[in-house]
């Protein structure tokens, strides 16, 4: 049984550690997508703006992504996030008492990717504690803190409307410091917390192919899921006439979609292997989305992106299910480049749905985009399976399609 076996192996307050602070630094990591109908409404902002301003602390998370998976292989991870939950303080009293102009709003955002970085210090700290064939659930379960966008985008609008878009930055800040302090106590890295490596052994992993197979595949799951989640509202309230809070209870059931079911990915991916669960869910991803480039009715859209959110969920935890077989020392600075990667494309999905809604006048030609960005990673998955094939095989399944 995967959770018996799970309870006896590792260590279960680490786990959940690990889970709070991803948690919570993704509720942080995308409440400007979340208050964006609020946010955009104040400033007058353009489509493609918008895209732009929810779309930056995606952004500066894949800069910062990188700082911590450096940071998470030299000090260790529990170090490292307990560093970036008090830089993430910064933003969110900023945001509270300030962030007046948009020059502040932009700052603002940057700085909210060290919560997204937070994704570089929680997963390599329950990758550590757990065998291979328990790495797709163990991560899964971690990597489920992207459930904290429920909280963003359920409770920030409401929220908003009562006290205005400032308050909810400064009420962020009490689940933050609760978490906070629960980490002191439960988190404990792994006694098989790798030697530091020198900073050229720490770049090294940038000339093995097999990492870019991984920022490919996860910039198009990953980037989708909190690309979307962070649009979306804006998507709902411009194309379908929704009121701010309902647009926000709406992504609420789409986000909800895909956090769920990133461990149900990384169970399955444990069962039958990565990659060929990954060639079913990109192919999903690539239809449900040409599907959604209709316009259609708003039911019609809400299951497609509900289904389609599911499989960028499942895809999440696929991808990490295959990521610690291949790199286990290196897991610090590999996830935190894939996560990098990630952010990228989350960064790439909100500005490429508002630059072309301003271009061509529709959302249209912005979901047949990324459509095409799932043949495309359906293409690069296919072609590494190839050299995976031959370089390494996972303990339980073999990587193959």
């Amino acid at each position: 049984m995967k959770l018996a076996d799970l309870k006896k192996s590792g260590h279960t307050p680490s786990l959940i550690a690990s889970f709070l602070y991803f948690d919570v630094s993704f509720m942080i990591w995308v409440i400007l997508g979340a208050l964006g109908a609020f946010i955009t409404a104040d400033f007058g902002l353009s489509p493609a703006q918008k895209g732009l301003i929810v779309g930056i602390p995606i952004l500066g998370g894949s800069i910062f992504r990188i700082i911590l998976g450096v940071l998470t292989d030299r000090i260790g991870p529990r170090k490292t996030a307990i560093g970036g939950m008090i830089v993430t303080m910064v933003p969110l009293l900023w945001g509270w008492l300030a962030g007046n102009s948009l020059n502040e709003l932009l700052a603002i955002g940057i700085l909210l990717g060290v919560a997204g970085a937070s994704f570089s210090a929680a997963l390599p700290m329950a990758s550590r504690w757990y065998p291979p064939h328990l790495q797709g659930l163990a991560m899964g379960i971690a990597g489920a803190g992207n459930s904290g966008t429920l909280f963003a985008t359920l409770f920030g609008p409401r929220l908003a409307t009562a006290y205005g878009w400032h308050s909810v930055l400064g009420f962020a800040l009490i689940p933050l410091i609760l978490v906070f302090i629960s980490y002191l106590f439960m988190a404990k890295d792994a006694p098989s917390q790798p030697a530091p490596k020198t900073l050229k052994e720490t770049f090294s992993v940038f000339k093995y192919k097999d990492t870019w197979f991984f920022c490919a595949l996860y910039s198009v799951t990953f980037g989708g899921f909190v690309g979307l989640s962070s649009f979306l509202s804006i998507f709902f309230v411009d194309q379908y006439g929704l009121s701010k809070v309902s647009a926000g209870d709406f992504v609420t059931l789409c986000v909800a979609s895909g956090s769920i079911l990133r461990p149900v990915g990384g169970f399955l991916a444990d069962r039958i292997g990565g990659t060929k669960l990954l060639t079913f869910l990109f192919s999903a991803v690539a239809i449900l989305m040409f599907g959604v480039s209709y316009l259609p009715a708003f039911s019609i859209v809400m299951v497609m992106l509900f289904v389609g959110m599911g499989c960028l969920g499942m895809g999440n935890g696929a991808v990490f299910q295959i990521i610690p077989q291949r790199f286990r020392e290196e897991i610090g600075m590999v996830t935190g480049l894939v996560g990098a990667a990630g952010g990228i494309g989350g960064f790439f999905v909100p500005n490429l749905l508002g630059s072309l809604k301003q271009i061509t006048g529709t959302y249209a030609s912005g979901f047949i985009g990324y459509s095409l960005m799932g043949l495309a990673a359906l293409i690069v998955l296919l072609t590494a399976v190839q050299t995976w094939k031959k370089t390494f095989l996972v303990q339980s399944n073999k990587v193959e399609a």
